[in-house]
C-alpha cells in the first residue's frame, strides 16, 4: 500500500534524477551567498521552549489551511509574537509551498529560516542555501545512512544547521551516528499522517544532552508547549495552530505563555 510519504518522495526522487544541474557548480554559488544567522543557537536563546512558527499553505491529509497566506506578512506576525524561527514549505505540488515565500518570509524579519523540504540528495541542501535557508530539514526516513551523512556534512560546509527528523527509536539511533546536534521529533507519522502526541516522551530520555531537541507537530496549546519543555525539549515546532488562527502573533503569545511561566 502506497503511503502518503511513499508518494511524496517518488516525485521529489523522480524530479532529482531528472536535475541536470552540476553540484559543483551549485556548490561554488551557495557558498558566495552571505553568512547564515544562527538557527541553533537562536532555539537556546528564550525563556523555555522556543518555538519555531511555520508557513504553509495546506498538507496532503488535512487539505488547505491557509491557501491565501502572505508569507511576508505572516513572519512579521510571527516576529512580534515571539517566535525563535521561522520554518517554511517549499513544496509546491504538496504543500503550496515556494521559494519565493521563503525568500519573501526572511526578507520580512530578522529571524532565522528552516527549509522545510523534503531532501532526497545534495543539490536540495545547496538549493536551500541558495534561496536563502539558514537551516535545512534532513528527514531520517528519507535518507539513507549515507545520504543523511553526505547532507548533514554539506550543511555544515555551507553554514546552515540541519535539523534531523527522526519518528521512532531506530531513525534516532541513526541521526546521532550521522552526528546530528539538532534532533526534530515528529509527532506526525509520515507514513499515515496520524499524530501521536505522546511519541516525543518516549523518545526525549535517549536524546543527549548535548543535542538541542525539538518537537514538532500536534502542539495545540501552551500545555502542549509546557509537557515538551518539561521532557527536556528546547524548542517545539508549530504550523497547523498558528497558520490557521484570525490573530496568529496573539496565538503564539499564547503558546509562549508556557515557556514564560515555567
Amino acid at each position: 500500500m502506497t503511503t502518503y510519504l511513499d508518494g511524496i518522495l517518488a516525485a521529489h526522487r523522480a524530479r532529482a534524477a531528472a536535475d541536470g544541474r552540476s553540484p559543483d557548480d551549485l556548490r561554488a554559488r551557495a557558498m558566495a551567498r552571505p553568512p547564515s544567522r544562527d538557527f541553533r543557537n537562536a532555539l537556546l536563546a528564550k525563556d523555555g521552549p522556543s518555538i519555531i512558527a511555520e508557513i504553509k499553505r495546506r498538507s496532503p491529509s488535512k487539505g488547505d489551511l491557509a491557501p491565501g497566506l502572505d508569507a511576508a506578512t505572516l513572519a512579521s506576525d510571527y516576529a512580534r509574537g515571539g517566535a525563535a524561527c521561522l520554518s517554511v514549505l517549499t513544496d509546491e505540488r504538496f504543500f503550496g509551498g515556494s521559494a519565493e515565500d521563503l525568500a519573501a518570509a526572511r526578507a520580512a524579519c530578522e529571524l532565522p529560516v528552516l527549509r522545510k523540504d523534503f531532501t532526497v540528495e545534495v543539490r536540495d541542501v545547496l538549493d536551500a542555501r541558495l534561496m536563502g535557508a539558514d537551516a535545512v530539514l534532513l528527514i531520517a526516513a528519507a535518507l539513507d545512512d549515507g545520504g543523511l551523512a553526505r547532507c548533514s556534512t554539506l550543511a555544515d560546509d555551507l553554514g546552515m544547521a540541519a535539523l534531523v527528523e527522526v519518528h521512532d527509536e531506530g531513525e534516532l539511533d541513526r541521526a546521532l551516528a550521522a552526528g546530528a546536534d539538532l534532533v526534530g521529533v515528529n509527532c506526525r507519522d509520515l507514513r499515515t499522517f496520524e499524530v501521536d502526541r505522546d511519541l516525543p516522551l518516549h523518545l526525549a530520555e535517549r536524546v543527549p544532552d548535548d543535542v538541542v531537541a525539538v518537537a514538532e507537530s500536534g502542539i495545540r496549546n501552551a500545555e502542549d508547549v509546557r509537557r515538551m519543555g518539561d521532557a527536556g525539549y528546547a524548542a517545539v515546532l508549530v504550523g497547523e495552530t498558528l497558520v490557521t488562527s484570525a490573530d496568529p502573533a496573539g496565538a503564539l503569545t499564547q503558546l509562549r505563555g508556557a515557556a514564560v511561566c515555567s
